[in-house]
């Protein structure tokens, strides 16, 4: 979430947008988006360009480098004035831009097929680009994420869509907790604004930087690896362009309801990670019926996990976050979930998180949820966190304090030899799988933590009651002294 600066920034940008006619708010992210994008690319380009005259080598970008090819570039046009800005930017940088994948089946050629720029006049673009480049977004950190995220909170209907929720900091989590590999063919099939698969990428770029010198895997990485599906084109146009600002060169983003039987993909990828949406209720005709196979319900997050279930190939991993009620549901479907999870693959764990983490947005208590696709069972532990602070104070303003369980939860989690014999009043333990099925297949961390109490021991009620007199006879000396004083005697 961001805030200070930032926020004011973003929110005058907003106006501008909203004083000069555009007040839809997809329409306002989408403008905004392009323009940040094509700022976006004009820095990877410089910081190319300076890495290759570094060392030497000659570079080849994307960007024209005749004079007045160049001024599609940002750090050229963002210098014109008002007038012929508007001109290079609506005639030469938008069609620059929907072209700039040739390949007409490439996720970002697609869905820029629609794109319109609709900023009405050259004052008005000129506030914005001036604006927008004095924003104090920081690649390392990708406060991009977290400036796409807020102004996605500004969509009346985004409160009730959990895909577009998920903090940066809670996705970067469960993207270290199951560390992708080079290898991975990674999912979300509710996707967003690609945060996840975002995350995944930075993950490997950081963590095995090897694999860009072997072709094949650098070909896996920009062609194959990332997938992610959505039902808003607004939001697939925001999830390619932040996959490719990433240096993913070609995700296959698109167009699909997950959950419906045009949905046919069945054990594909190896790892899903993933933020479903949790309070849709659909028709039963609506969903592909291997799904209510395995739970028969109307609830989307049971739905979506035995969609993941459905879509892993053996051997396949899932991290997947879920309501609080996913875990404990009392109905048919809720067990039967959980039981297929647990008898027919291995749960690993379940990391329980604190009910503040979507605040501003939503107050609901979460967890993380760990498996693996086995088809012929494997839980016999499984393992349980409780997680009491994310970094960031658990109401609406969300600063952020010291109090931070990621490090930790990270940490045991790559090292669970150590945590067999933590006792059940610890922050995380184990839990036999026959216990679990003893209790219906209930999955909440409360049913199986024990809380230590202590006995404290009090005095006699008669040394009490004394104490109490004595406290008596003082205010009453103190009320005549005072009234002494104000009477003057």
């Amino acid at each position: 979430m961001i805030t200070g600066e930032l926020r004011n920034k973003v929110d005058k940008i907003w106006e501008i947008f909203w004083t000069g006619g555009i007040t839809n708010p997809l329409s306002v992210i989408e403008q905004f988006t392009y323009l940040l994008f094509i700022k976006g690319l004009d820095e990877v380009e410089t910081a190319k360009e300076k890495d290759s005259a570094l060392i030497g080598i000659e570079y080849n970008g994307f960007f024209p480098t005749d004079p007045e090819g160049k001024k599609v570039r940002w750090s050229v046009f963002k210098q014109l004035g008002p007038e012929e800005m508007f001109e290079v930017v609506s005639k030469q940088v938008f069609p620059f831009i929907k072209n700039l994948h040739g390949k007409k089946d490439s996720a970002f050629a697609k869905y820029m097929d629609d794109a319109l720029f609709l900023i009405p006049t050259p004052q008005m673009l000129s506030r914005i680009v001036n604006a927008i480049d004095k924003l104090p977004l920081n690649n390392e950190e990708d406060n991009k994420g977290d400036l796409y995220e807020y102004l996605l909170s500004k969509i009346s209907q985004a409160g009730t869509n959990g895909q577009f929720r998920t903090p940066r900091h809670i996705i970067k989590m469960i993207v270290e907790l199951m560390r992708p590999t080079p290898e991975d063919i990674i999912v979300d099939p509710a996707a967003g604004s690609a945060g996840f698969l975002v995350a995944a990428g930075e993950y490997l770029r950081q963590n095995r930087s090897d694999l860009f010198l072997v072709e094949s895997l650098k070909n896996h990485f920009n062609n194959h690896m990332f997938n992610g599906f959505d039902m808003d084109r607004t939001m697939l146009r925001i999830g390619a362009m932040n996959m490719v600002l990433h240096g993913v060169g070609n995700p296959n983003i698109q167009y699909k309801d997950s959950l419906s039987e045009q949905n046919k993909e069945k054990e594909k990828y190896t790892l899903v990670l993933a933020n479903p949406p949790f309070k849709g209720s659909l028709d039963y005709d609506s969903v592909s019926p291997d799904l209510l196979s395995v739970a028969k319900t109307k609830k989307t997050e049971l739905l979506f996990l035995s969609l993941f279930l459905r879509m892993l190939k053996v051997g396949g991993r899932c991290a997947v976050i879920v309501p609080d009620g996913v875990l404990f549901g009392s109905s048919k479907a809720h067990k039967a979930i959980r039981q297929e999870i647990i008898d027919r693959h291995k749960l690993e764990a379940v990391i329980s998180m604190p009910s503040g983490v979507f605040k501003p947005y939503a107050g609901v208590s979460t967890a993380v949820v760990i498996f693996t696709k086995t088809g012929a069972g494997g839980t016999d532990n499984v393992w349980f966190y409780d997680m009491k602070q994310d970094g960031f104070s658990l109401d609406d303003k969300r600063n952020e304090i010291e109090q931070n369980d990621i490090p930790d939860v990270i940490k045991r989690f790559h090292d669970l030899d150590t945590e067999k014999e933590r006792k059940r009043t610890e922050q995380s333990f184990f839990v036999p799988v026959d216990e679990i099925r003893e209790n219906e297949f209930d999955l909440s961390i409360n049913k199986y933590k024990e809380i230590e109490y202590e006995e404290v021991e009090y005095d006699h009620p008669s040394v009490i009651l004394e104490q109490v007199r004595k406290l008596e006879n003082d205010i009453v000396r103190g009320m005549d002294e005072l009234e002494k004083m104000i009477s003057g005697k």
